[in-house]
């Protein structure tokens, strides 16, 4: 296309275009949300910060309404389609990806499960006996939009097997911190709404099986689920990864059938108008049914799963998790913050984040590698790993949202437990980069 024929508007989103396409941009968006969230609440302006997020929210119909404060609609609404794209990608990792063969699965489980348990026994070796024990669970969370982040930052100092793995382990990492919330986070039961969530859920594989694959009717069923899951005292954002198991993950044709179909569909289209006499404008109606058909074709070709997760993707990252960080990470530093930071309950996190998930990682990749039970993956030296298990202590989304489930909303536990993710999420980042960046580019095809 002639740059004559581009519309003024195009020209003008173009850098916004590129700067959304970017891997990294997720991540730096999410960090600016988290220092305007610090600074905001260490303003003259605090008090606002903190009312904003308890302005009470009303939704409902006649009499049956539902009332929470914002924070609430954020952290059990906004981030149940957080956990529904962490199911979709969960999905696609077990069927396509790092996941879905056991060559490829050993080693990113063992580490993942590795930084999971060594961080939670750190934790419990600074807390135990205290009434802060319940926030175990709290550094065992890795952060993938921030890791993956900051390996995009280091463009071809890393293999790309590098960043498949360390996407395996986040991926299965969150397999375990939703383990973690549905059974040890979890209130008193409500047996009839928790019933209820499963039928609808059933229902959802029902439509799958039939061979549904509009997006609709799984949406519909999917906010009954949640509603039912949030009635339940199971916390509802396990409803979004439930109910991402059940999107349809095959296309309708193979690929040589979708090929011809797409290849005689555009020849009807340019029989329809040679590309000699073709000029923009309104297309003749024979292109008008050649580009449906293209359409349909293209329908039948691809997964409703991944084109979901295509389309959630951006909001998510620009949108949900920006909002999550805003509301959650505007913590209230004290004049004394050494004794903030020597708490246990902070000493636990940033030990647990920064040097548990290290050795976690790395410990469970070496005596797998040592005893002959798996390979590192291609390509990646033992350096690389190393610097992937501090990446691996990116804790921040996982790790907040889990310190608000752990300890009484309000409480101080709260505030401490946000210190020492924030100020070990930091920590752990730039060590990952400096060590990544001091290992040299990769070798090509690595």
């Amino acid at each position: 296309m002639n740059d004559y024929h581009i519309p003024p508007i195009e020209r003008i989103m173009k850098p916004f275009e590129n700067f959304f396409k970017m891997e990294a941009a997720g991540g730096l968006v999410l960090m600016i949300a988290a220092v305007l969230a610090m600074v905001w609440a260490n303003s003259p302006w605090a008090d606002t910060y903190h009312s904003l997020w308890q302005t009470k929210l009303t939704f409902g119909i006649g009499a049956w309404q539902l009332s929470k404060a914002a924070i609430l609609w954020i952290n059990d609404g906004l981030m149940a389609i957080f956990f529904f794209l962490v199911g979709l990608e969960i999905k696609r990792e077990v069927l396509v990806g790092g996941l879905s063969s056991p060559s490829q699965t050993i080693m990113p489980i063992a580490a993942a499960i590795g930084g999971m348990v060594v961080p939670a026994l750190i934790f419990v070796f600074f807390n135990a006996g205290k009434e802060s024990i319940g926030g175990w669970g709290i550094p065992m969370a890795t952060d993938i939009a921030f890791a993956l982040g900051i390996l995009s930052l280091l463009g071809d100092r890393v293999p790309i097997s590098l960043k498949v793995f360390l996407t395996a382990v986040a991926i299965v990492d969150d397999i375990g911190a939703i383990l973690v919330i549905a059974v040890f986070y979890t209130s008193s039961l409500n047996i009839s709404a928790l019933v209820l969530g499963l039928f609808v859920l059933a229902c959802m594989f029902g439509l799958n099986r039939l061979g549904v694959r509009h997006s609709i009717p799984y949406l519909a069923l999917g906010m009954v689920m949640w509603l039912a899951f949030l009635l339940s005292g199971i916390h509802a954002t396990i409803a979004g990864v439930l109910g991402a198991m059940s999107i349809p993950a095959a296309t309708r044709i193979d690929c040589g059938a979708f090929v011809e179909k797409l290849k005689r569909h555009i020849a009807d289209y340019e029989r329809a108008n040679p590309p000699e006499q073709c000029v923009p404008g309104l297309n003749s109606k024979e292109q008008q049914r050649a580009l449906a058909a293209m359409e349909h074709t293209y329908e039948k070709g691809t997964t409703p799963l991944q084109n979901i997760e295509h389309g959630l993707h951006p909001w998510v990252s620009f949108a949900v998790m920006p909002i999550f960080a805003l509301a959650n990470a505007g913590v209230a530093l004290e004049a004394d913050i050494v004794s903030e930071l020597i708490h246990p309950v902070s000493l636990g996190i940033f030990f647990g984040l920064v040097l548990g998930k290290q050795l976690g990682v790395i410990g469970s990749c070496w005596v797998l590698h040592r005893f002959g039970f798996a390979r590192c993956p291609a390509g990646v030296t033992l350096k690389q790993l190393y610097g992937a298990g501090w990446l691996a202590g990116v804790g921040f989304t996982m790790s907040i949202f889990i310190g608000n489930l752990a300890y009484e909303e309000g409480t101080r536990l709260v505030e401490l437990a946000k210190i020492g993710i924030l100020f070990a999420s930091l920590v752990a980042g730039v060590g990952g980069y400096l060590v990544l960046r001091s290992g040299g580019k990769s070798e090509p095809g690595g």
